[in-house]
């Protein structure tokens, strides 16, 4: 299976921003549909944003569209998740996935904490 290794988690201020990392191995990474998610404490793990194979196409959760853009780099496998204008609501802990077009397989990392001062 792939392996999903997050970076870049940790305080910061309301308003400020902060880029989280995903590093794959172990897969063919242009074969990945990739995505973040996240869970804050008392509540079910929710969609934030995701990027198609070539990454021609992007999604996002309307509570994040336009303070938050994810990239990918396939010749690094790696994904990012660039994050501005942060929230308090946005605490939680934020996941990458990779869901392989070919099998429909999904894979997650151990996650990283984000938490947003008021």
């Amino acid at each position: 299976q792939v392996q999903l290794v997050e970076s870049g988690g940790g305080l910061v201020q309301a308003g400020g921003s902060l880029r989280l990392s995903c590093a794959a191995s172990g897969g063919t990474f242009d074969n990945y549909r990739m995505g973040w998610f996240r869970q804050a404490p008392g509540k079910e793990r929710e969609f934030v944003a995701a990027i198609s194979r070539a990454g021609a196409y992007t999604d996002y959760a309307d509570s994040v569209k336009g303070r938050f853009t994810i990239s990918r780099d396939n010749a690094k496998n790696t994904v990012d998740l660039q994050m501005n204008s942060l929230k308090p609501e946005d605490t939680a802990v934020y996941y990458c996935n990779a869901r392989n077009e070919l099998t429909n397989y999904n894979f997650w990392g151990q996650g990283t904490q984000v938490t947003v001062s008021s």
